[in-house]
């Protein structure tokens, strides 16, 4: 039942973030990366390929979409030189934040419903459900071999 439920909940995210981001003409991926940069403050590209999975080459490439589309910007570490940090442009991405708002009313007011100790259950479920998810996806990208498509 949790194992449906949870996928069931990870599909609609999928299809809600392919909304929004077809809306702003980002890649689902970028949109995802870039509430991962949004929710740390800032963040590494290796940091960041760490926590998505992506390669180093295809971070760099995302950033620097993300860049030339206003959305992040890249700061140089004030103690380390070559240390880049990744920060998103609170003020480029307020109309993201304000295409998600409706929803985002609403669940509050869904888990309003639900007395504190319960939230507590469920945070505590969603992360470390989340972290062991992370784990799994860094385990499926080492071991994973790409497949060449299929000619027909």
């Amino acid at each position: 039942m949790v194992d449906n439920n949870v996928r069931k909940m990870a599909a609609q995210t999928v299809v809600t973030s392919q909304i929004v981001a077809g809306h702003f003409g980002l890649h689902t991926t970028d949109l995802r990366v870039l509430d991962i940069i949004y929710m740390r403050g800032q963040i590494t590209a290796g940091d960041l390929a760490k926590a998505t999975g992506l390669t180093s080459g295809s971070v760099t490439a995302l950033i620097d979409r993300l860049s030339n589309a206003g959305y992040v910007e890249r700061q140089a570490d004030d103690t380390d030189r070559r240390k880049v940090w990744v920060r998103s442009r609170n003020d480029a991405i307020e109309p993201i934040k304000d295409m998600f708002m409706p929803s985002q009313i609403r669940m509050f007011e869904l888990w309003s419903k639900f007395k504190a100790a319960e939230l507590d259950v469920i945070a505590d479920f969603l992360e470390r459900t989340t972290l062991l998810a992370a784990e799994c996806a860094e385990d499926l990208q080492r071991h994973a071999k790409p497949k060449r498509p299929r000619r027909r």
